[in-house]
């Protein structure tokens, strides 16, 4: 049986080009919210930062301490799972993070800059530079040593404060510069979780891992058969992330599970909400007492109708990033520097920087980064694999580059799962945090003196 041919859309019914535009206009809009939300995130992130070095040298030293190591526990009949507060924190708060950090992935996998091969080749191959060269650096100096298990920990990029230093660039940094920094922390995420789930997982309780396969297979079929309520994937998620904290893979990559999940797609498109919700509003409208100061039952359903369709035009992995997002920038991450920033320094503490765990991590960051990512990004473009975008000079990757170095978050995340309770946990600590700083400071200063001259130069040597 032959199949009948798609009969051809005619000119006055094919999408004008003005509406790329303005979808073009839209993703460029949802982007800057993204950055400014990041960069003031940023700012509070460094804000808890500081906070957590002056508290933890501070007279009151020991609170910081009895804070942190205070024992919560729960108990559901005769089964109980109890854990310090830190470890609340980094085994369950950050899941929340990692979890949205999902959704990002998914999103830009799926409509955003990694979306097409062309425009990914680009971050990712500047991500995989950035994550191979430190981890080689790292491992130069500790193979073969006890410090050898933290090669992961100068892989990792901050989002919040790279964004951040872009932010108080202002219009001297590129939107192109943004866009390609954002995905490549993005990119660096999904690394630095692969890396979690595969080499920072110790012994694995087989039955704990088959019920955490069970759940998210759960998780898969309900969203293929079309259910979008958050809160069954929230309960879900519960049990997916208890039973992966109890298999021996550490728990945040339910976080990243979870998220894969969610569904993607909106009920309703776009034209067909404006169409329904037209209709919906005109009926609120015609009703007699519109003006009045209570509304009738009717008008009630016709608002219920209304916020049905305005959920149903939103696919649920959009509205729970967006929701979420906020909650992660704004509490998650300044609560986890809070707890995990605090060194205490002291003589024996500055004696220990020419450790090589210290050394390595803190080259690995400072130079690795810069290196890598410059590198990869330079073979990607004459390889033609990738382009430069638009307005972005070799300067610019260059100095993106060296904010590639500040690791903070997630290398203070990995540093914990390499190095535990022992005493390489508080020089790695020194390390990311030295490097963080000094990476930040010296791309702005590259960023803020790159001229417009070397801009178009950048551009040509690009093409060519």
């Amino acid at each position: 049986m032959s199949r009948q041919r798609k009969p051809l859309i005619p000119p006055e019914s094919r999408p004008a080009k003005t509406g790329g535009r303005a979808r073009l206009t839209t993703i460029l809009t949802q982007f800057q919210k993204f950055a400014q939300v990041e960069s003031s995130a940023g700012i509070l992130l460094l804000i808890c930062t500081v906070s957590a070095l002056l508290w933890a040298n501070s007279p009151w030293s020991e609170s910081y301490q009895r804070l942190w190591q205070a024992e919560i526990s729960f108990r559901i009949g005769t089964a109980e799972l109890g854990k310090s507060l830190l470890h609340w924190i980094n085994d369950g708060l950050m899941v929340i993070f990692f979890f949205v950090v999902g959704l990002e992935i998914k999103r830009e996998l799926l409509v955003g800059e990694l979306a097409s091969r062309r425009q990914a080749a680009l971050p990712i191959a500047g991500a995989v530079g950035g994550m191979l060269v430190p981890a080689l650096i790292f491992t130069a100096f500790n193979y073969g040593d006890v410090g050898q298990r933290g090669w992961g920990v100068p892989m990792a990029t901050d989002i919040a404060f790279a964004v951040g230093i872009l932010a108080i660039l202002g219009k001297r940094a590129p939107l192109g510069l943004k866009v390609f920094l954002v995905a490549l922390a993005i990119v660096d995420d999904l690394g630095a979780v692969l890396v979690i789930a595969l080499f920072y997982t110790t012994e694995l309780s087989m039955g704990y891992l088959a019920m955490a396969a069970v759940i998210l297979a759960v998780l898969v079929l309900i969203n293929m058969r079309g259910v979008r309520a958050p809160t069954v994937y929230g309960a879900l998620g519960i049990v997916l992330w208890f039973a992966t904290l109890k298999s021996g893979i550490h728990a945040t990559i339910a976080g990243v599970m979870l998220a894969a999940t969610i569904p993607a797609r909106s009920r309703i498109d776009q034209t067909q909400f404006v169409e329904e919700g037209r209709k919906v509003l005109n009926e609120f409208q015609n009703d007699r007492r519109v003006g009045k100061t209570h509304l009738t039952s009717h008008q009630l359903n016709v608002i219920g109708s209304l916020e049905e369709k305005a959920e149903d035009v939103q696919p649920p992995m959009q509205r729970l990033e967006h929701g979420l997002h906020p909650w992660v920038s704004y509490f998650i991450m300044p609560v986890f520097a809070l707890a995990n920033a605090g060194v205490a320094i002291d003589t024996a503490m500055l004696s220990s920087l020419m450790n090589p765990v210290a050394v390595g991590v803190a080259l690995g960051l400072v130079f690795g980064k810069q290196i890598g990512i410059t590198a990869f990004s330079w073979v990607a473009v004459r390889s033609g694999l990738a382009s430069l975008p638009s307005g972005v000079s070799w300067s610019h990757i260059y100095g993106a580059g060296w904010l590639g170095g500040i690791g903070f978050t997630m290398s203070l995340f990995i540093a914990g799962l390499a190095f535990g309770e022992s005493a390489l946990l508080n020089i790695a600590k020194v390390g990311i945090l030295g490097a963080s700083l000094m990476a930040g400071i010296v791309g702005y200063v590259l960023l803020s003196r790159t001229s417009a001259k070397g801009v178009e130069q950048g551009e040509q040597y690009g093409k060519s």
